[in-house]
């Protein structure tokens, strides 16, 4: 008999962690930056980077909202979304995964844990991440802004894959870069791990509410016996 919603096959409480990806796994932050800041000046808006690239991992809505005047023509943000898109997928072809991120995967696949990939990415745009990680085999559940009301800080796009995975938020894990990161694992009440490789600081990210902060994918790999949230980590049940 196949096992009930939120156990693992012996029957003990399945547990799982959730992997943002941009930023995360991927080296995409700076690309998203910098497309995004193409896209303003196509509209005539000239951001800054540094400006964009605080906002970037909340959903392209939230970022484009919170950069822009209120009393701007709104009817131009939809343009702006899709010329962000056209440009993030004109660097497809640059993108490379972290140093350790397959490798991380992969031990924590076969360790027993239910990996996901909680990403308020396009479907599009996942779907390429998916092919840079090279790690299908090791990912059991994967989201992205399709399947998630809100996006982050938002907690919908991993309250999505928490369901997907059948897991409970209480045997969870989250890894992100983002300060959104953060903040949506704290809605859920999930430990956080930050990771600076998608260029936040570390004390930004603990100011948001992580439990640690490592250097990426590598790192965290390295230090799994010595984490806080080890328990989690390290067993299925």
């Amino acid at each position: 008999m196949a096992p009930q919603e939120h156990e693992s096959p012996d029957g003990g409480r399945r547990r799982g962690i959730l992997f943002d990806v941009d930023g995360t796994l991927i080296d995409s932050s700076y690309i998203h930056t910098i497309s995004w800041w193409g896209a303003f000046r196509q509209q005539g808006y000239d951001i800054p980077m540094a400006s964009i690239h605080h906002f970037v991992g909340m959903g392209g809505d939230r970022l484009v909202d919170s950069l822009l005047p209120d009393d701007r023509d709104k009817s131009l943000d939809a343009e702006i979304m899709a010329s962000h898109a056209a440009l993030y997928a004109s660097h497809w072809p640059a993108l490379r995964r972290f140093d350790g991120a397959r490798e991380l995967l992969a031990q924590r696949h076969a360790a027993g844990l239910a990996i996901a990939l909680a990403s308020s990415a396009r479907n599009q745009d996942l779907q390429v991440m998916k092919s840079t990680l090279d790690a299908d085999e090791f990912i059991d559940a994967a989201t992205s802004a399709n399947d998630a009301e809100e996006s982050k800080p938002s907690p919908d796009i991993l309250v999505a894959a928490l369901e997907a995975l059948g897991v409970d938020a209480a045997d969870a894990v989250f890894v992100g870069d983002a300060v959104w990161d953060m903040k949506a694992a704290a809605a859920l009440g999930i430990p956080a791990i930050g990771v600076t490789c998608g260029g936040v600081n570390a004390v930004e990210l603990r100011e948001a509410g992580a439990v640690e902060v490592y250097a990426g994918p590598r790192d965290l790999l390295e230090n799994l016996t010595a984490s806080a949230v080890g328990p989690l980590l390290q067993a299925a049940s």
